[in-house]
């Protein structure tokens, strides 16, 4: 089942850093409620799930629609066994998941491997999405990434393939420079390798207006999204704004604030953190899926999805405010320990094991 597009956002000219955070988040609250369906309803109940299809959206301005949730690469390859990770994908294609998550250095490219096995006779039905991690590096080494990607991915093609953890204060201008990471995916869209490119992140949302404003058309942008955002350097308010007004697709992640400790402490639930980011102007939601136990949860939860209106959505914000303000459950945004390996390693950083407490 298709929504209703979004609401392009695009009579708002207004630069996003210059937005007071009540107009941020009531602009994007009003876009998601008029723009998008309204009064989705649950589908029957069948052996414990529902029988309601899964949602789509248009992603960005590209054409192309995707469901609504995906599944998270890292997470995938932290599944007890590969057979368990086929099952995963498969399980979540027939339910209607289309949108698959990776990166070239999950896991030393055992995430890729496993994702690759699991779309064997699969990959037409999937929008397959993998990230290049140069961290830096030149452009020969994002496309010898790629070639890497394709091969464990079982593919001659990637329908997405986006710049890996944009984190760091200097990222920008190395992605930007001759023989950058910029030039890799614009001649790998060129070449036919990829149908769209972007860029990820999790750090601050002035890096993520950085890589907008230096020009590339990026077709996607990754970025953390749940309640607590709204009140600690918010990508929601800084940048969900902008991507919507370029038309650039949206991909929400971290919606469970990466480790899920909001949840374990019982500040909100995973349907109300779930229902929250479904319910903002995003074309889809990574969701990081270790076991079959996890997968039928959410897929429960998103079958039943009905937007969630503004008021409450406030009401939620409202709610987490207390303990938002100063971070305490989006260390990533502040703390080096939740960069990739790789990233440290490129930025001068110790291993993870060695990181200061």
């Amino acid at each position: 089942m298709k929504e209703v597009p979004p609401d392009r956002m695009a009579a708002s000219h207004v630069d996003p850093q210059r937005r007071t955070f009540m107009q941020g988040v009531v602009g994007l609250g009003a876009a998601a409620l008029t723009g998008m369906a309204r009064g989705d309803s649950p589908g029957e109940a069948d052996a414990g799930r529902t029988a309601a299809p899964i949602l789509t959206r248009p992603f960005g301005r590209t054409g192309v629609d995707v469901s609504i949730l995906g599944i998270g690469g890292h997470a995938l390859g932290l599944a007890k066994l590969e057979s368990e990770a086929v099952r995963i994908v498969h399980e979540a294609m027939d339910a209607g998941i289309t949108f698959m998550d990776n990166a070239h250095e999950y896991h030393e490219g055992r995430s890729e491997e496993w994702m690759g096995n699991a779309l064997k006779g699969r990959r037409d039905r999937a929008f397959l999405m993998t990230k290049v991690c140069t961290h830096g590096r030149d452009a020969k080494v994002a496309m010898t990434q790629l070639e890497e990607s394709l091969r464990r991915l079982k593919t001659d093609h990637l329908d997405l393939w986006q710049i890996h953890e944009v984190v760091y204060e200097n990222d920008p201008e190395q992605h930007y420079k001759p023989g950058g990471a910029v030039e890799a995916i614009e001649k790998a869209k060129k070449d036919g390798k990829t149908r769209f490119v972007g860029f990820t992140g999790h750090k601050h949302p002035d890096m993520h207006l950085d890589m907008l404003k230096r020009g590339f058309a990026f077709d996607a942008v990754q970025l953390p999204l749940n309640p607590f955002d709204a009140h600690y350097r918010s990508f929601q308010n800084d940048v969900l704004p902008e991507l919507n007004r370029r038309g650039i697709a949206a991909i929400g992640m971290k919606s469970l604030g990466g480790t899920g400790e909001m949840i374990k402490q019982k500040l909100l639930t995973v349907e109300e953190a779930l229902r929250y980011v479904l319910s903002l102007p995003i074309a889809t939601l990574v969701s990081g899926i270790d076991s079959l136990e996890v997968l039928r949860q959410n897929i429960d939860i998103v079958k039943r999805f009905k937007r969630m209106p503004d008021d409450e959505m406030e009401a939620l914000r409202r709610r987490c405010q207390p303990k938002a303000l100063d971070g305490r459950f989006e260390l990533y945004k502040s703390s080096k320990r939740f960069d990739g390996p790789p990233g440290r390693e490129q930025h001068g950083f110790p291993p993870q094991e060695k990181m200061p407490d």
